[in-house]
């Protein structure tokens, strides 16, 4: 039996709610086609600095850091449905406000909105997946995982296209497609969370007692930075080499052409491995892509560094949301999964801004030692957890 039959076969056992979600990932990321070309609206349409460009861009990641949380918070109090409409909606609104804004601190309070809505989708949507049994999760995540990449992949291509006609089409289509994810939600997504009949716990002292699930976050916040930091620097190690802008877009290009080819059957493969195995594997491999880039003197070895980079977000995708969702108490899923989410979104805080400060300060060498040594501390640390991870996972299955 092949690789290619045991996914489809696994494939065809998702339910209904993992394919709806996946449009819904499918369609936003999709037509999600402002954010690629943000920084180029900013600077030629809006006749903005750089540095002021940047700082608009900043502002939409400060939004998407708060949307997490916000979006977890949410999840339980109103409902998985009522939250990822209320984000599709807002981001549609935002977009548009966004568009017409000509004033810069209007630019700016308009970007923290457009982050702000545009995240609450994915703790929700993740909390609807945790809400199924755990067997049937690993593969929905990854479905997930999967249709998001196939979006931006999409998204990334269109929009160069798009902005050549105009950028104020960017806007308004990229608005009608949070319009169409919200018409698949109030069509084709149920509500998965009834809430309790008791009164309703507080997120932040669950916890403050929940050691486990603090350390896993932090870890995976120093994971993320780790990835995050080897594509922001990427572009500036080829360009110090004279590569070409175009050589640099094919060579990440590889990045989601391997998500998207492998991640199916990865998902099929490691769905029952060991998931503190394959999360500290992962990381190491984050470390080891980062420090390759880092060291890399040719276009093969960029492309291998990236290659590398890609299996550990495969990895890292295959079990990351079962992995939280078998953390989180059943009333409190959504916030969890927003905890779990907001590291994501601080690690491409903290990454490129990291990531550039060493290589400025220190060079490429030092760059690659940093990234060999945070992988192998990172693999070390989940390996470190992995007993008191299995222990949750068996509580869970023996109460589910």
């Amino acid at each position: 039996m092949t690789v290619a039959t045991i996914a489809a076969g696994r494939t065809r056992k998702l339910p209904s709610l993992a394919w709806t979600l996946g449009a819904c990932h499918l369609v936003a990321r999709g037509g999600a086609f402002v954010q690629p070309m943000l920084v180029l609206y900013l600077t030629q349409q809006q006749r903005m600095t750089p540095t002021a460009a940047g700082a608009v861009v900043a502002a939409v990641g400060i939004g998407d850091f708060g949307s997490q949380l916000l979006g977890g918070w949410l999840g339980d109090r109103i409902g998985r449905r009522r939250t990822m409409l209320l984000g599709f909606l807002g981001t549609a609104i935002a977009l548009a406000a966004l568009g017409s804004a000509a004033a810069t601190p209007v630019i700016w309070a308009t970007a923290v909105g457009y982050g702000l809505a545009a995240g609450l989708f994915r703790p929700a949507g993740s909390a609807a997946v945790a809400d199924l049994p755990p067997e049937r999760r690993v593969r929905a995540y990854s479905l997930l995982y999967w249709a998001a990449n196939l979006g931006y992949a999409i998204a990334a291509t269109v929009s160069g296209v798009l902005a050549a006609r105009g950028y104020g089409l960017l806007f308004w289509l990229n608005a009608v497609a949070m319009l169409v994810a919200a018409a698949i939600v109030v069509t084709a997504v149920p509500e998965t969370h009834s809430g309790p009949s008791h009164g309703r716990r507080a997120l932040l002292p669950v916890l403050r007692a929940d050691r486990l699930m603090r350390t896993m976050t932090l870890i995976h916040v120093g994971c993320f930075t780790l990835l995050m930091q080897a594509f922001a620097t990427l572009p500036l190690l080829m360009t110090a080499q004279q590569f070409s802008s175009a050589t640099y877009g094919a060579v990440l290009a590889l990045n989601g052409f391997a998500i998207v080819v492998l991640q199916p059957f990865a998902a099929a493969v490691l769905a029952n491995r060991d998931r503190a195995t394959v999360l500290a594997t992962s990381m190491l491999l984050a470390g080891v892509g980062g420090g390759l880039a880092a060291v890399s003197q040719s276009i093969a070895g960029y492309a291998v560094a990236i290659l590398v980079l890609s299996l550990g977000q495969i990895g890292l995708a295959v079990q990351f949301g079962a992995t939280f969702a078998a953390l989180a108490p059943p009333d409190l899923r959504s916030g969890y999964m927003g905890v779990a989410s907001s590291a994501w979104s601080l690690g491409a805080v903290l990454g490129p801004m990291l990531g550039t400060a060493l290589l400025e300060q220190a060079g490429r060498t030092w760059l690659g030692v940093v990234a060999f040594a945070a992988g192998i501390l990172l693999f070390l640390a989940q390996q470190a957890v992995a007993g008191r991870l299995r222990e949750r996972q068996s509580t869970e299955k023996g109460t589910h």
